[in-house]
């Protein structure tokens, strides 16, 4: 259960630590204690242990509040993984994802995205329109980008599934509010409502001001929309509930009610947060769910016991998992501070980020964009472990066990360049220029046929994107011409003798510490001649080291430019 779900206002974490968390050996729930490299086969042995009937099912779930942002991938890929592990035990697997839209609106996010993932700010919609819908479920407020979808609910859970796609985890997203008005969530609601004293008596034990006046079940006022607590069952056979409006708590204020007197159906409504959870898993046959931390102490604990003695039923096995940050704040689609599946894929490949959540559950990460590098360099090294490529034992057991549910089709002909030299080879434009500097580095071998070579130079552009997101030192964009450069005789003649330096054959460390010693031979500020070499290079004063690039540019145009001849 992603970060991103909202439990009720009046609820108080408090209560025992959360169950078992799956890693590298089988937890408390079952299973032998037999270490894995590959922690989803820890948690498949723990489902294994319960025997569970086909097919197992694995959920995860969010409150559709805004974007759909990298910290939602928590649940679906980690969750696809547990799924894949099982599907290759033979076991048939129903992966499904529920989007809580009947959970009232209770703030305004900072940022929204459109149907076609551009990201805007608040003001780029009707935040008045907006701020009016403040304690309805996302279902029942229009969507904030016009006619694109039924409703603001509908708009971000389509945008999930859409990200969910895009990194190749296909998942089944369950709305709840079409679970509630088709009447499928009735029996949970019955029995919940049917032992509504043990409800309140387990429920005490985790949330503050539970007295017998309070209600499990919510009601959408008929006449204003807004989610109202005060709820008296009338007629349980019948399916009855009266209500009074009273409002509703949104974020830091108190949404009044319109203080309508009205009777409702079970579907009508909807469960707190704390008996929701719960009944899910009853309705679905929930064998597994993944959730975060924030989740283990006061939601996972008093699910389990709702689970257990209010409706019933068996809890699923769980697996908390820490957060990762977002260049090292919290993400969160409320504040803004998100990145989506969309932006990320524009940076990097889908395996490397079905990679990142590869890596431990139990360990908590920063996706720092400003050093993608990192990651995908790690992916890399994960990749030639497969192949027996690493000398590292640990890695070599993580990568045999896991790179195959990583890729989309284990290739060993694959050619990965290096994340940083793609960004060098993106301030090259022309194809067959940055094809000879693969080349000539050793990165693209001279047997390689087109398609290898094709799906090689796809992460210059990636790399390429990184660069102009990052403004970094890659942010720069070679001259196909000579510019129109002003050189004084000292400099003219400094550039000269570094033409036939780099022409003897040297290469880029060599070439970077020329422009040093010519520098002092001319008499120049060192700062100075390497700015005359940005200029005729890049046009502008700055730029990368430039001996290194001058390095892996071909030798003959590095030539011909140095000496200004085209």
């Amino acid at each position: 259960m992603s970060s991103e779900r909202t439990p009720d206002q009046d609820a108080d974490a408090v209560g025992p630590s959360s169950g078992p968390t799956a890693g590298s050996d089988a937890g408390e729930g079952g299973g032998e204690d037999e270490f894995h490299a590959f922690w989803a086969d820890a948690v498949a042995d723990e489902i294994e242990a319960r025997d569970p009937d086909d097919p197992i099912v694995i959920k995860g779930g969010v409150s559709p509040s805004g974007i759909p942002h990298l910290g939602h991938f928590n649940e679906i890929i980690r969750g696809h993984f547990v799924a894949e592990v099982l599907r290759e035990r033979g076991h048939e697997v129903r992966q499904v994802f529920t989007s809580d839209d009947r959970d009232p609106l209770r703030k305004l996010p900072r940022r929204l995205a459109d149907a076609d993932w551009n990201v805007v700010e608040l003001g780029a919609v009707d935040a008045g329109a907006l701020g009016k819908n403040l304690g309805k479920p996302y279902t029942a407020i229009p969507d904030p980008f016009g006619d694109c979808h039924e409703s603001y609910g509908e708009h971000f859970a389509d945008l999930l599934s859409q990200a969910a796609d895009m990194v190749d985890v296909p998942v089944e997203v369950l709305s709840n509010t079409e679970l509630y008005e088709t009447g499928e969530f009735e029996p949970e609601i019955r029995t919940i409502l049917e032992n509504v004293d043990t409800a309140r008596e387990v429920l005490s034990a985790y949330q503050d001001s539970v007295d017998e006046t309070y209600s499990p079940f919510r009601v959408v006022c008929e006449e204003c929309g807004i989610v109202t607590t005060e709820v008296a069952v009338t007629d349980l056979d019948a399916g009855l509930v009266e209500y009074e409006c009273t409002g509703i708590t949104a974020g830091d204020r108190e949404i009044e009610g319109c203080g309508h007197h009205g009777e409702a159906t079970l579907r009508d409504g909807k469960l707190s947060w704390r008996f929701e959870w719960p009944a899910q898993w009853s309705l679905l046959g929930v064998d597994f769910e993944p959730f975060g931390k924030d989740h283990a102490e006061g939601s996972w604990p008093s699910g389990e016991d709702i689970a257990r003695n209010v409706l019933g039923i068996e809890p699923p096995v769980p697996m908390t998992y820490e957060w990762f940050t977002l260049n090292g704040e919290p993400l969160s689609s409320s504040e803004g501070n998100v990145v989506t599946v969309p932006e990320v894929l524009d940076l990097l490949e889908p395996e490397v980020l079905r990679y990142f959540f590869a890596l431990d559950p139990n360990k908590a990460r920063d996706f720092d964009i400003s050093r993608l590098d990192q990651l995908v360099d790690d992916f890399d090294r994960f990749e030639r472990a497969y192949f027996g490529d690493v000398d590292d034992e640990e890695l070599t057991r993580f990568a045999e066990r896991a790179y195959p549910f990583v890729v989309e089709e284990v290739r060993e002909d694959r050619i990965r360049l290096p994340y940083t030299f793609a960004a060098v080879l993106g301030m090259v434009e022309d194809r067959d220029l940055r094809v000879r500097m693969a080349r000539n580095e050793g990165h693209i071998p001279e047997d390689a046929d087109d398609d290898a070579v094709e799906n090689a130079l796809e992460r210059v552009e990636k790399a390429r994107s990184w660069a102009e997101r990052c403004d970094n030192a890659y942010n720069y964009r070679l001259q196909p011409d000579l510019p129109d450069v002003d050189l004084d005789d000292d400099e003219a003649a400094a550039l000269d003798d570094l033409a036939d330096f780099v022409a003897a054959g040297h290469g880029g460390e060599a070439i970077q510490g020329e422009i040093y010693e010519l520098a002092e031979a001319h008499g120049l500020g060192t700062s100075d001649l390497f700015a005359a070499g940005y200029r005729l290079f890049f046009d502008k004063t700055q730029g990368p080291r430039l001996g290194e690039f001058l390095g892996e540019l071909d030798r003959s145009f590095v030539v011909e430019r140095l000496r200004r001849e085209g």
